[in-house]
């Protein structure tokens, strides 16, 4: 039996340089892929916090002119008017305002939970995989 059959018969570690880079080669690109789709999974989910925490924060922006117009509108039949015309829509104002600060809270508080926009597990997974390649690499 020639030097050549014997490696191809024989156990899984007399496999030749080639096949071991080719199988190294194979599972560095699985790698890869399987982090580029964890990390795109990653960046979808914080992109709809984000969009949820912009969508907060525009509500509570409209909501403020509302209640901006609504103190406009207090100062003004408060000037033209007796007492009640004028508190019931200063009460309104303050409400809307109140309303809008907590909406606006909670909009900036998804926007922080969602920044910064990295792909964190995909980033940890890579450094984990590089560390593991580092230490086998090491042993060898």
């Amino acid at each position: 039996m020639t030097h050549a059959a014997h490696d191809r018969d024989g156990p899984a570690d007399a496999r030749t340089v080639s096949e071991l880079v080719g199988t190294a080669s194979e599972q560095l690109s699985r790698l890869v892929r399987d982090e580029i789709r964890l990390a795109t999974l990653e960046m979808q989910e914080k992109g709809k916090r984000i969009g949820k925490g912009a969508g907060l924060a525009g509500a509570g922006t409209v909501l403020a002119l509302y209640g901006v117009g609504a103190l406009v509108a207090a100062a003004i039949i408060g000037l033209a008017e007796p007492l009640p015309a004028w508190a019931a829509a200063l009460i309104v104002g303050v409400v809307l305002l109140v309303v809008a600060g907590i909406l606006a809270l909670a909009g900036k508080k998804n926007v922080q939970s969602a920044t910064p926009p990295l792909p964190e597990a995909a980033v940890h997974g890579v450094q984990e995989d590089v560390a593991t390649i580092k230490e086998r690499s090491r042993r060898q």
